[in-house]
């Protein structure tokens, strides 16, 4: 996890010898640091500066943290086998549905593992007494972004969703100390994403980033930091890894709102449910109770 979040920041060398590590955890726990260098087609001296890039002291404390790292993976079914593997136009819906599902755990399980806990507990402390809140996002985020919105709504809370920067910005100025914005984005550097949040909280609002990347330009503008771990698989690269891990730290806060606002949040379950419930087709196992009693 680490090594994924530092890997953009680094220098191309030592890059290399990062996505060496991440391709082949096993492999690096056995090899001596001239190995990882000749496959990542480095140094030495690279692999010991990608080690204290790591505020690790040397190449023999890296081999011991990989040894842990896929000593703990191997328990996750599969892991080793399907994660960062190429789906090949031969591959069975079977192998493709293994593959994606494993990634898709790993990832989630990594972004439990490295969730700022504390943070949460801010942004729904915050989010439970705001008198509106917004959650901007871009593109795919927009998805994640509309998902949040709507759960909270549910509940009473009135809360927008803008994934146009007109809208977004003008809404934004309304804001003040009582409300709440939140801003999704995997990259943390779409500019439109950045400037909504960055309008938010210069009117006082409570800004909340889901990001992947902590030292990104959306988590420099916001007050609480929360960020996700990804795995990436053939056709579904970056942004489209990170939906499910983003929908789970969104989904903690929600439950975490719901739980401040336990009497409220029943009763606005209970009357959104009744206000759709005409707009439910009976279940066939009940509209053949009614018949039978009917005769």
């Amino acid at each position: 996890m680490r090594i994924r979040a530092l890997l953009p920041e680094l220098p191309a060398a030592l890059q290399r010898v990062g996505e060496q590590v991440l391709s082949a955890p096993a492999v690096v726990a056995r090899a001596t640091i001239l190995e990882t260098a000749e496959r990542s087609g480095t140094s030495a001296a690279t692999v010991t500066r990608f080690c204290r890039a790591l505020d690790l002291p040397g190449y023999a404390d890296l081999r011991l943290a990989m040894a842990e790292e896929t000593g703990r993976s191997s328990a996750v079914a599969g892991w080793e086998i399907d994660i960062g593997r190429e789906i090949k136009p031969t591959d069975s819906l079977q192998e493709m549905l293994d593959l994606i599902t494993t990634a898709d755990l790993r990832a989630i399980q990594e972004t439990a593992a490295q969730l700022d806990l504390a943070e949460v507990e801010l942004a729904a402390d915050a989010i439970a007494k705001a008198g509106r809140v917004e959650v901007y996002g871009i593109g795919g985020s927009a998805l994640v972004a509309g998902e949040m919105q709507l759960c909270l709504h549910r509940i009473g809370i009135p809360t927008w969703s803008w994934s146009d920067v007109h809208v977004g910005l003008t809404s934004a100025a309304l804001l003040g100390p009582e409300d709440v914005a939140i801003a999704v984005s995997h990259s943390g550097a779409t500019y439109e994403t950045v400037e909504m949040l960055s309008a938010a909280g210069s009117r006082g609002a409570t800004t909340v980033a889901l990001t992947s990347y902590r030292n990104s330009a959306l988590a420099e503008v916001a007050d609480i930091v929360l960020t996700t771990a990804i795995h990436e698989t053939t056709f579904r690269p970056d942004a489209l890894a990170a939906r499910h891990p983003q929908l789970i730290v969104l989904d903690l806060i929600y439950v975490a709102v719901a739980q401040r606002r336990y009497e409220t949040t029943g009763v606005a379950l209970n009357l959104t449910a009744q206000a759709v419930s005409s707009h439910r087709a009976p279940r066939p196992d009940a509209s053949r109770t009614q018949k039978k009693e009917q005769r």
